[in-house]
C-alpha cells in the first residue's frame, strides 16, 4: 500500500514538474517576444534621432545664412 501511495505520488510530482516547465517555457518565450518589440522600438528611435540631429544641422546652418543675409541688408539699408 505504502509503494502505491509512493508511486502516486512520484507521477504527481511528475505532472507538477511538467506544468512548471510548461510554464517556465511560456513565460520565456513571453519575455524574448517583449524584448524583440523593446529592441524594434529603440532601433526606431536611435534612427529617429540620427535623422533629427540631421535636421536640427541643416536647420542651424539655414539660420546662420539667413543671419548673414539679414545683416547684408541692413547694411544696405543702412539699418543698425
Amino acid at each position: 500500500m505504502a509503494e502505491d501511495e509512493i508511486v502516486k505520488k512520484l507521477l504527481e510530482h511528475d505532472e507538477k514538474f511538467a506544468e512548471i516547465r510548461r510554464e517556465i517555457s511560456d513565460l520565456r518565450r513571453d519575455t524574448l517576444q517583449g524584448q524583440d518589440e523593446m529592441i524594434g522600438i529603440l532601433r526606431r528611435l536611435d534612427q529617429e534621432r540620427i535623422f533629427t540631429t540631421e535636421w536640427v544641422k541643416r536647420i542651424e546652418s539655414e539660420v546662420e545664412k539667413q543671419k548673414s543675409e539679414i545683416s547684408r541688408i541692413k547694411e544696405i539699408l543702412k539699418i543698425s
